[in-house]
């Protein structure tokens, strides 16, 4: 019976690490998208965001994305073929981060506070950004696109040769 249960417990176990979040971006966050923090004052709240990369910006001693909001998998990795956007926002970390690595279009999830409000320009249109200050920013692999290409059986379909 004790086997039987640390059999149990041990796939039971096993099954769970498959499924978990990458270490860096593991924690309990506010539920929040982008676009509700920024129709209302949620400074401090701990956030997990992710998207796809408007712009970098290097500063002296800080770099800043500029992002537009995807939900993200149970992975914590940006919905890839979704056109379910939660907003744009500006997440900001110290150090250099470089453009041509952190690219446009490049998914990135960060975990952070919102430490505030930027207003900018898109386009012609005043909007809101929340500003994150990073904790932690996790650049994505790149996602290859393949075409799988089946063909069916040889038989019966194809006759018998």
């Amino acid at each position: 019976m004790t086997t039987r249960l640390a059999l149990t417990a041990l796939a039971a176990a096993l099954l769970a690490a498959c499924t978990t979040l990458p270490t860096p971006l593991q924690g309990e966050y506010a539920a929040i998208t982008p676009h509700e923090a920024a129709a209302r004052d949620a400074t401090g709240t701990t956030v997990r965001w992710g998207g796809r990369i408007v712009a970098v910006e290097p500063q002296p001693n800080s770099t800043c994305f500029e992002m537009l909001s995807m939900p993200l998998d149970a992975y914590g990795r940006p919905r890839w073929a979704s056109d379910e956007i939660g907003g744009r926002f500006i997440a900001c970390r110290a150090g250099f981060y470089d453009p041509a690595v952190f690219e446009k279009n490049r998914e990135v999830t960060f975990t952070g506070r919102i430490g505030g409000y930027e207003n900018r320009k898109i386009g012609g249109y005043d909007y809101r950004f929340p500003r994150v200050d990073a904790d932690v920013v996790y650049l994505w692999p790149v996602r290859e696109r393949v075409d799988v290409i089946t063909h069916p059986a040889p038989w019966p379909w194809w006759g018998w040769w």
